[in-house]
């Protein structure tokens, strides 16, 4: 069943869909931590930058896309959406199928893809940098956050016809070429997302979501 979306400016407008690889899958790069403890980790990443996503002002929708069945109870318990990865080896194909389930549920609906590793993202963050997104894609172009060390992206968006992610090696170039607008250049939580034992102290230190502070055993800073 779909639900078409109201295009007026006070309506939440934005379906962000979140690919989330199994947690014993992801985040190789962890060097240092047994395999367990970088479950764990991702896992809590992922479901931070969820709960984050759930809480924004203009996102209409969540959809997780994920193969990771254990996960899909506890994304619902957040008020997300959640479907099977129908292409688990190639995560812009993934997420190119998730955006025609997208326009299939929620006509209208602007489609952002936002990775998973972003546990100190702040709903207030994101929500400002949606709006540019908005703009952009009602313009007829695409828009993309480049990460914190400036070659990876974390968001990317662009109207469902022309939905074209290219996330990767160098992405934020590539995004860049293809014509992607550059957003959220300030959104500092929206950039930060965790690769390696480096990243995990920053965003600690800036402060992470509550499954993140159970799974790292620091003590929440508010985000918001």
């Amino acid at each position: 069943m779909s639900s078409s979306l109201p295009t007026d400016a006070d309506t939440p407008r934005c379906v962000v869909v979140v690919p989330v690889k199994p947690p014993a899958h992801g985040k190789s790069r962890l060097v240092g931590l047994d395999d367990e403890q970088r479950r764990q980790l991702a896992e809590a990443f992922a479901l931070d930058t969820v709960q984050a996503a759930v809480a924004t002002p203009g996102v209409a929708q969540v959809l997780v896309v994920t193969d990771d069945f254990r996960l899909a109870a506890p994304m619902r318990a957040l008020g997300a959406e959640v479907m099977p990865d129908g292409a688990s080896e190639d995560l812009n194909e993934a997420l190119v199928q998730a955006v025609a389930e997208v326009v299939r549920r929620w006509p209208g609906a602007v489609p952002v893809a936002l990775c998973a590793d972003l546990p100190g993202l702040r709903s207030a963050e994101l929500a400002a940098v949606l709006q540019d997104v908005v703009a952009q894609v009602d313009a007829g172009h695409a828009a993309f956050v480049r990460d914190r060390a400036g070659t990876g992206t974390t968001t990317y968006a662009a109207p469902a016809a022309h939905f074209a992610p290219q996330f990767g090696v160098e992405s934020a170039a590539r995004h860049a070429a293809s014509g992607a607008i550059e957003v959220g250049a300030a959104a500092r939580s929206l950039r930060a997302d965790v690769d390696d034992l480096v990243d995990l102290g920053a965003v600690l230190a800036g402060g992470v979501g509550p499954h993140t502070t159970r799974a790292s055993g620091r003590r929440a800073t508010p985000s918001g």
